[in-house]
């Protein structure tokens, strides 16, 4: 499996990412992953919307806490046309616990602990951590990348702006 060291820190210490790189103008490859009823969810099963896919090391971290609560926020300006999907490896139960906690109920949230196919398909596995990395990317309704942000310190929050206008322009 391809490897890439230094791209993103952790705390300021350089960490590996395994998985292929994708990039703006790439077709989105698909992954399979799995929802918060334990159902599985592919991403081609995703027909004629425009989506963002962000990436999380875990819900339950006051980071991803916040980019997943604002997220979730954006989403119900964008309407139908757009879906969000919050993807971690943390398992199903957590994800729906913290839901419900955190009254998130406009965005999908996804858990790739099973087989890392989306941290694997898109570049954004933690090697040392078997972990995601904080990544997000807009993909067209011809699924085809047309903005992407691997975020460079695990513990910043992506550029909101930049994302919810690709996502926009899409529309």
């Amino acid at each position: 499996m391809k490897e890439r060291f230094g791209l993103i820190t952790l705390k300021g210490q350089p960490i590996t990412l395994t998985g292929n790189t994708v990039q703006e103008g790439d077709a989105a490859p698909d992954f399979q992953v799995v929802d918060n009823d334990l159902k599985p969810f592919s991403f081609s099963s995703l027909k004629d919307k425009v989506a963002i896919i962000t990436s999380v090391p875990s819900l339950d971290t006051p980071v991803c806490d916040l980019e997943a609560r604002r997220f979730n926020q954006e989403a119900a300006k964008l309407g139908d046309d757009v879906q969000i999907l919050v993807i971690s490896m943390d398992l199903p139960f957590a994800q729906k616990r913290w839901c419900a906690a955190a009254g998130v109920n406009n965005v999908l949230t996804l858990s790739d602990h099973k087989d890392a196919s989306f941290g694997t398909e898109y570049g954004v596995l933690i090697k040392e951590l078997r972990l995601l990395a904080r990544a997000v990317f807009v993909v067209d309704r011809q699924k085809i990348v047309r903005y992407m942000e691997l975020v460079k310190e695990v513990g910043q929050e992506p550029n909101y702006e930049l994302a919810l206008d690709a996502a926009k322009k899409l529309l």
